[in-house]
């Protein structure tokens, strides 16, 4: 006899009910029926700050898209360099298809197309992008941040060139602000009034 624990079955059921959900744009009603452990998991999909999470969570229900959108960026602004790390790290290296696999599987269904067309750029073009990724990293401690949507590889490749020769105060301010433009779009992407 086979003994599955309840509490994994809620938590599994909670991932699929998410899963589901996603899959479709979500009713503004639907978010706000939510429990806190499912809705939490929706605001995930936007920002993996557990911080910035809790705090959307807490102000839940919701009248209007445009209430979230408000709520999204006044708890953002709101956030320390750790909240920061902790939403850059849930994001891909731009252009590194390894790390879009391992990364974006929980958020794949928000997050399609962010990169779509680092998938017609030429090889040279990933290479170097591959490699301006890695001194980025090394330079600023965390991951070239870009709100890719409607940008190209040549783009994102000229925008990191630009970047990585700006001072770690100027970046962080950049990277938070591209970070914030990923979870309106996402929040856009998910709730329809």
């Amino acid at each position: 006899m086979i003994f599955l624990d309840p509490l994994f079955i809620r938590q599994l059921y909670i991932q699929l009910y998410i899963k589901a959900q996603l899959l479709k744009r979500m009713k503004l009603s639907t978010l706000s029926q939510l429990d806190d452990t499912q809705a939490s998991a929706v605001f995930k999909q936007c920002c993996s700050a557990s911080r910035w999470v809790k705090l959307m969570v807490s102000a839940m229900p919701f009248r209007s898209k445009t209430a979230i959108q408000n709520a999204a960026a006044r708890f953002w602004k709101s956030m320390r360099s750790a909240d920061y790390m902790e939403a850059f790290d849930s994001h891909p290296k731009i252009g590194d298809p390894d790390s879009l696999k391992k990364k974006y599987w929980s958020t794949r269904s928000l997050a399609a197309n962010e990169q779509s067309s680092v998938e017609q750029a030429n090889d040279n073009v990933l290479q170097e992008l591959a490699q301006y990724n890695n001194d980025y990293e090394t330079k600023f401690g965390y991951i070239f941040i870009v709100c890719a949507t409607g940008k190209t590889a040549a783009e994102m490749l000229k925008l990191i060139k630009t970047r990585i020769n700006h001072r770690p105060d100027q970046e962080i301010t950049i990277a938070v602000a591209e970070q914030a433009k990923i979870m309106s779009i996402r929040i856009d992407k998910l709730i329809e009034e």
